[in-house]
């Protein structure tokens, strides 16, 4: 067997046993009885350690440096250059690191849970505390050119720095913040009870089922389930889960963050399988993930051609829509205001609460912010950028999961994603035909649009960085500038601005 061929098989074996430790997190936050939480803080820091010392093995080094050197083909090219960085990066980490982030991020979720069901923030502190002193000893070990932030966010959106993402930030809160400000002080305002009528359980979990089923998720190979922070995982060839929550007072909460999932899903079942373990068959990164989210979400199921097709069902399932009009329902699913709840946030000032996120957690990865401190900060920042004030800690910095499993880094990705979904879809209608693509979605086929995604973005896997795969698809970099016209497009003719 040649140095390649057995690399792989060890990178494929570790990624089986890293799978084994998904199904356990997907348990934990699906099924799993609270008290469960210590026990299976044990579970989760083993199979971390054994993923970590199967991936640094000493062998590993000396297969990937001999691949290297042996001309391989294209497709090993791409794998040896991810493998190399993801060995590279997992070689600094000490084992003990490794095995306590995962102990402590276990309970720590369970923690954070309790915490904001009482909204109380100090229950989830402590815990805090731990994981921001863990991310801190893992920026110094990866290390980091200009910022300990840098080592946390390339975890995630592998090639980004913290000055790039300023700048991009910087860019777009520019053009983004006038924008916001016109369509808030607009005289034209949905009817926002139109959305907050009684919509049962039931009915949303078979409504949204169809929807899912109709856009492309395959349920064959996937499941749909409630937890109280919706995610997606994907476990492996034929078996991707999401979740969602319901409220029965709320339609949008359900419903869009079912699309969202969904586009997560998409990518990871249009992964190719055969690569499975490798980088060929893993996602490019959050950013590109987010994409995909975001396009089904918000640049498909926000739009008036999608509800052509969904809203006579809609008015079937739920009789409280049966007096609401097409155009009255589709301006309150796109109503623009400011809000407490990033994932229920309007697609124009959601990228704000990402701006408030990224510019909190550098403070905090730096020191330059106390997590004691945080509730304060939060609150006075939000103040700032949406002219309101969080109730409580469940509405304010308690309400996102990802600090408790660690994702300091990852809040980027989100705005990323959007820029990147704004940019791909551009491309898709000049390719597929605009007018086309609305009729498409009128008659509720929605096969197009995905087969040109699985073509251009899902099939390859990591073959191409972010940046390199988003000048293949588009022609250009990447850029805020097709987001902001599209919001544009969409936003200024509904508020007569």
């Amino acid at each position: 067997m040649s140095e390649y061929a057995e690399l792989i098989r060890r990178w494929k074996e570790a990624a089986i046993l890293g799978s084994c430790g998904g199904v356990l997190g997907w348990d934990e936050r699906t099924y799993m009885p609270r008290n469960g939480s210590a026990h299976r803080a044990e579970q989760m820091a083993l199979i971390a350690r054994l993923c970590h010392e199967m991936t640094t093995h000493p062998k590993n080094g000396e297969f990937l440096t001999a691949a290297e050197t042996s001309n391989p083909d294209d497709d090993a090219k791409a794998n040896l250059r991810e493998i190399r960085r993801a060995y590279d990066r997992a070689v600094k980490l000490p084992p003990d690191l490794v095995e306590e982030l995962a102990r402590v991020t276990t309970q720590a979720q369970q923690a954070w849970t309790d915490a904001r069901a009482a909204s109380d923030y100090s229950k989830f502190q402590p815990w805090l505390e731990k994981i921001v002193a863990l991310k801190r000893r893992e920026a110094a070990a990866v290390g980091y050119k200009d910022h300990p932030y840098d080592a946390l966010l390339d975890e995630f959106e592998p090639g980004a720095t913290t000055a790039s993402i300023r700048a991009l930030f910087a860019d777009l809160a520019a053009d983004l913040t006038p924008l916001v400000a016109a369509l808030l002080a607009s005289p034209r305002k949905p009817d926002r009870g139109i959305l907050h009528r009684d919509f049962p359980v039931e009915t949303q979990k078979s409504f949204g089922r169809m929807a899912a089923e109709t856009i492309g998720f395959q349920f064959d190979s996937g499941r749909l389930d409630v937890t109280t922070h919706p995610f997606c995982t994907g476990l492996g060839p034929g078996d991707v889960r999401i979740t969602t929550r319901y409220n029965p007072k709320h339609f949008n909460e359900s419903f869009f963050g079912v699309l969202h999932e969904c586009g997560h899903a998409i990518y990871e079942q249009n992964l190719p399988g055969e690569h499975f373990g490798t980088p060929l068959g893993v996602a490019v990164s959050l950013g590109i993930h987010e994409s995909q989210s975001r396009l089904w979400e918000n640049q498909v199921g926000r739009g008036q051609p999608f509800w052509e097709f969904f809203f006579p069902k809609a008015q079937q399932a739920f009789p409280c829509l049966s007096d609401v009009k097409l155009d009255d329902f589709l301006f309150a699913i796109n109503d623009v205001q400011a809000s407490f709840i990033r994932v229920e946030a309007d697609e124009a000032t959601y990228n704000l609460h990402i701006i408030l996120r990224f510019e909190l957690e550098q403070a905090i990865v730096s020191g330059d912010l106390k997590v004691a401190d945080v509730p304060g900060a939060w609150n006075e920042r939000f103040r700032k950028m949406f002219g309101i004030n969080p109730p409580d800690d469940a509405k304010g910095c308690l309400q996102d999961i990802h600090w408790s499993f660690g994702g300091l880094g990852y809040f980027a990705t989100y705005t990323l994603g959007n820029l990147y979904a704004a940019q791909f879809m551009d491309r898709v209608r000049q390719d597929l035909g605009g007018p086309q693509l609305d009729d498409d979605f009128r008659a509720g086929r929605f096969g197009r649009l995905k087969e040109w995604l699985t073509d251009r973005i899902h099939r390859h896997g990591q073959r191409y960085r972010a940046g390199e795969l988003c000048r293949r698809v588009t022609g250009r970099e990447l850029s805020h500038k097709p987001f902001i016209e599209y919001l544009r497009t969409k936003y200024e003719p509904l508020y007569g601005v």
